[in-house]
């Protein structure tokens, strides 16, 4: 394992994200890591990586003079830096920044590799939302009025507590049945779902709510 940490990781990523996102994701998740060029995007807002990883194949000349001692590289080119990156760390969970919205593709392949790694705790931050693979059983308590949506990354069928339209006895699929812009209706949602493959997407002020709801201790309460 290249990065053990005890507490939360924040994970950069080359995509544009700002300085008032990487400060809200350290509150709580402090230990920084970089996949590839994401080292770029941390220096240039005044940071730095305890660790960089992947093929390093898009970091540039100037970053890897100045982290060369945190350089980690994973040669293969079967899985995406993203995936390299979280395989290669131990913590209670990752908050990846700088993973969604630049690259169709590149967002597509994040998604993949989340329902590959259930191990993996990580919640992907975009600039509205944050993304993460349901366990089989999860409640959230959320504000009534809160967006939920679902996407099936396989088949997913389940049961629903506290969403203006329930999911029971529907069945879910990429190609089939999705749940986009659901609605929280109560102030705890519960979902009980049979396959791990579901996809929640929240909106990114949710995040302590989800960190909760996974059992999880922030490094400091969020200001």
């Amino acid at each position: 394992m290249i990065v053990e940490s005890e507490t939360g990781v924040t994970l950069a990523g080359g995509a544009p994200f700002s300085a008032g996102a990487l400060a809200r994701a350290r509150r709580f998740a402090p230990v920084l890591v970089a996949a590839d060029s994401g080292a770029d995007r941390l220096l240039r807002l005044g940071a730095e990586p305890q660790a960089v990883i992947g093929d390093l194949d898009s970091i540039s000349a100037a970053a890897r003079a100045r982290l060369e001692r945190r350089l980690f590289r994973i040669d293969e080119q079967l899985t995406t830096d993203f995936d390299k990156a979280l395989r290669s760390i131990q913590a209670p969970f990752v908050l990846g920044l700088g993973f969604a919205g630049a690259r169709a593709d590149h967002g597509l392949a994040v998604l993949n590799t989340l329902v590959r790694y259930p191990d993996r705790r990580c919640f992907i931050l975009s600039g509205s939302d944050v993304i993460f693979l349901a366990p089989a059983d999860l409640t959230l308590n959320l504000p009534i009025g809160t967006r939920l949506s679902l996407f099936p990354m396989g088949p997913v069928s389940g049961q629903s507590e506290g969403l203006r339209w329930p999911i029971d006895g529907l069945n879910f699929a990429p190609d089939g049945m999705i749940g986009t812009s659901n609605e929280v209706c109560a102030g705890q949602v519960r979902l009980r779902l049979d396959g791990g493959a579901m996809l929640v997407i929240l909106p990114a002020r949710s995040l302590a709510a989800v960190l909760s709801g996974f059992g999880l201790q922030a490094a400091a309460p969020p200001g």
